[in-house]
């Protein structure tokens, strides 16, 4: 099964993709963020951000996307932004017929590492000694990403689990 990760944002959004075979067997065959400069309109940040994400699909084929559940703070304007971001990868997702979930950050990093108030720093170190790869291959912000990925790789492989995966967005 091949899961796509995503942290979703307008300017930086990191993602995960991984193979798994069992509910503790993962390999990770990319990681990275895709990013739009500050100078571009929110518009092109989008037409980008779509494009992005049906070239990840088109390389790793995924089975699922897992995204990273909205943030709401007190800012009407951020959340709108991120409603965008959202958005955009939603329907590439749904473009290419790839059932997408959501967790909170906590779900995601107690997932994947044991603990939901887990650091970045934390989740590339224990991440990567999992997967048996450099630290230096994960950038940051796919960290939460590949926690993503990892997260619903668990619940899906585990059928006492799958009821705990909710229904596609």
């Amino acid at each position: 099964m091949i899961i796509l990760g995503i942290d979703p944002a307008i300017r930086t959004t990191g993602y995960g993709v991984i193979k798994a075979d069992s509910p503790a067997s993962f390999e990770i065959l990319d990681c990275g963020m895709i990013q739009n400069s500050a100078r571009l309109p929110h518009s092109e940040c989008v037409r980008r951000l779509s494009g992005g994400i049906r070239e990840l699909i088109a390389t790793f084929k995924p089975d699922f996307a897992s995204l990273e559940d909205p943030f709401v703070g007190r800012n009407a304007g951020t959340a709108i932004i991120l409603g965008m971001a959202r958005g955009a990868i939603l329907a590439a997702l749904a473009e290419n017929g790839i059932p997408a979930f959501s967790y909170s950050p906590k779900t995601a990093k107690r997932s994947a590492v044991g603990t939901g108030s887990a650091t970045k720093e934390q989740v590339a170190m224990l991440v990567a000694a999992e997967l048996k790869i450099g630290i230096e291959r994960i950038p940051l912000d796919a960290t939460d990403a590949l926690a993503l990925a990892i997260c619903h790789a668990q619940r899906a492989l585990r059928p006492e689990l799958a009821e705990m995966m909710g229904k596609p967005l």
